[in-house]
């Protein structure tokens, strides 16, 4: 593979289970080395995580195998004077570092920002927690369902009937990892031009408001509450889930242009006039009944013909998969998304381990990882020919 954009940066990761290894996990797929540094014996929790005992049994998880792929792993007591001798030596030489304790934990151990920067100051420091550093919640605990309904999320999901409910996957713990990412490369830009280290203060509940866009905005900036409203868009009508004669049907007529497209292509150039859809407020304020009208046009094909029929014709269309569909997209898979690497040899497991890459392709090649999982300590004995390749720059 050609030089990826971060070849070259040194990363000490010591993060655990999603939010934080995610952030890690993209660093590396754009060629940054990626250090682990775990607990002795227990390693990151992850690694007990996933659906299938065997993996969890032998400390490689699915969840971990997920997110961890091309790291390498040390163990580190960082409350042990060796430990954290080694991890000084190491943040002397790092460029980034990573964390997700709650906040103040790493200053508690000795290794206070000032500290850290004193070592190296050109340090990117970047601590993501669920609520900041600072603040009345600062302290207290937080997973991704936690920060889920703390942020309004679960409020706006499902159906007036059904919520609060909770996004399928876990999305704030992922809107976390790349928001700290994204100001990591940022921090790397910046000391180009300054030579200065930065300390991030990455806050899970902040990042996912950030990301929950208009079902914010609309109350910040108009005073307009959001409410849940199950499948359909609330910017605009017809945009939402319909029902084809085999299933259902994702349609986002969201221009008027496409809404016209929409009704001449299911056979009701009637509702183009009609005035109570003809207008995009009037469709947003008749949706039930514009909605019905257009299941009824729908019932008359299967969704595969729909979608390829409104696509072709520029309205955003397409079926509703399953995770195992998706994966397995012609789509997905003419673009190299998914990457396949060896499973940890003490596995013997002969299949190739297959796990996600990024969204982006750089000049036209995929990011993907550059070797296996690291079983807990993989790399321990390395670790001395780490510090000295470390030093030398």
């Amino acid at each position: 593979m050609y030089e990826r954009p971060l070849d070259g940066v040194r990363v000490l990761d010591l993060t655990n289970v999603l939010a934080g290894p995610y952030c890690t996990y993209h660093l590396g797929l754009l060629g940054a080395e990626v250090v682990k540094i775990e607990i002795p014996g227990r390693g990151d929790l992850a690694r007990r995580l996933g659906p299938d005992p065997e993996l969890n049994a032998a400390g490689l998880g699915a969840s971990f195998l997920a997110q961890n792929a091309g790291k390498k792993s040390v163990e580190l007591d960082l409350k042990e004077p060796r430990g954290k001798e080694i991890f000084a030596d190491l943040v002397t030489h790092a460029d980034v570092l990573v964390e997700n304790y709650r906040a103040g934990v790493l200053a508690r151990i000795g290794f206070p920002w000032e500290r850290l920067s004193g070592l190296n100051p050109g340090l990117i420091y970047c601590a993501i927690s669920g609520f900041g550093q600072d603040g009345p919640m600062s302290q207290a605990p937080a997973y991704d369902q936690i920060i889920q309904g703390l942020s309004g999320m679960m409020s706006v999901t499902g159906t007036p009937e059904t919520a609060p409910t909770r996004v399928g996957f876990p999305v704030a713990d992922t809107v976390g990892g790349l928001s700290a990412a994204l100001a990591v490369t940022a921090a790397l830009a910046r000391r180009q031009r300054d030579g200065r280290g930065r300390f991030l203060d990455v806050s899970m509940l902040e990042a996912s408001l950030s990301a929950m866009g208009w079902a914010v905005s609309n109350y910040v900036v108009s005073g307009v509450e959001p409410q849940p409203m199950g499948d359909q868009n609330a910017t605009a009508a017809p945009s939402g889930t319909f029902t084809a004669s085999d299933g259902p049907l994702n349609i986002a007529a969201n221009r008027q242009e496409q809404f016209e497209t929409l009704c001449r292509l299911v056979g009701r150039e009637d509702l183009i006039t009609h005035p109570r859809f003809a207008g995009r407020e009037a469709r947003k304020a008749h949706r039930a009944e514009l909605n019905d009208q257009l299941n009824a046009a729908l019932a008359r094909r299967p969704a595969a013909e729909w979608e390829r029929m409104l696509s072709a014709a520029g309205v955003p269309a397409a079926r509703i998969l399953t995770v195992a569909q998706a994966v397995a997209a012609e789509q997905v898979a003419q673009r190299g998304f998914l990457a396949d690497v060896p499973f940890p040899a003490v596995l013997n497991r002969d299949e190739a381990l297959r796990v996600s890459g990024s969204g982006v392709l750089f000049d036209g090649e995929r990011l993907a990882p550059a070797g296996s999982p690291p079983v807990l300590g993989e790399h321990n004995d390395e670790l001395p020919a780490l510090l000295k390749r470390w030093s030398r720059r």
